[in-house]
């Protein structure tokens, strides 16, 4: 599915930024793309001089050619972020997902109540990414290897939006952009008959790291 983050999480609200929308759209809920919550973001487009919503022609209201049709543009916000690799200054960690439809194939933008449940935005909108906190990851939001393990530091992956671990003995020969420390690892596994959301079809394996985009810098 394409919540990457589990419900716990602490966080404050003044370190999340509630401006810039994501280039990246996923079709629906189980799509597992960068449009997922718990994608690591860094900064495509933040030029403040552009006004401050956009209107545009979009397909995803369907047919809007009709005669005397009053107005058929789709308002989107300009500043817009995108899936951060390798070395990237990282803006944070997305905490909503970005949709077209939901589970069904049917248009979000005629039904915000299934919007909100799903935890998504639409595409244009301005997406809520969190700066810093305490976050729980999903095994799908970082490289699942052994050096994701607790006591070992965070940057970006190679894969975009993900992260990956890195044992703090190597820090001297790294050149990377780190943002946080793994605090915890576990595994989901489906119990006494009760199906675990988040096991899929084995054991996931998830991790709680201490998360903070404004420690992101480079190392050399």
């Amino acid at each position: 599915m394409a919540l990457r983050l589990y419900p716990f999480r602490q966080y404050n609200e003044t370190d999340v930024i509630n401006l810039f929308a994501n280039q990246i759209v996923d079709d629906n809920p189980t799509t597992n793309g960068n449009g997922s919550a718990g994608v690591i973001v860094k900064v495509l487009s933040g030029n403040l001089n552009q006004d401050t919503f956009d209107l545009i022609g979009s397909d995803y209201l369907g047919k809007t050619d009709y005669p005397f049709l009053g107005a058929d543009k789709y308002p989107t916000v300009p500043l817009r972020f995108q899936p951060a690799t390798t070395g990237a200054p990282v803006l944070g960690v997305t905490l909503n997902q970005t949709l077209k439809n939901d589970e069904n194939g049917e248009k979000l933008l005629y039904n915000p109540i299934k919007k909100d449940e799903l935890q998504a935005v639409l595409s244009g909108q301005a997406c809520p990414v969190a700066t810093k906190g305490l976050f729980t990851f999903d095994e799908n939001a970082y490289e699942k290897d052994s050096n994701f393990v607790p006591g070992n530091v965070v940057g970006v992956s190679a894969n975009a939006g993900k992260l990956t671990g890195y044992n703090r003995e190597r820090l001297v020969d790294l050149d990377a952009a780190l943002c946080g420390h793994i605090v915890a690892t576990g595994n989901r596994t489906s119990q006494n008959g009760q199906s675990d959301i988040f096991a899929g079809t084995g054991t996931a394996q998830y991790a709680l790291v201490a998360f903070d985009s404004t420690a992101s810098l480079d190392v050399a």
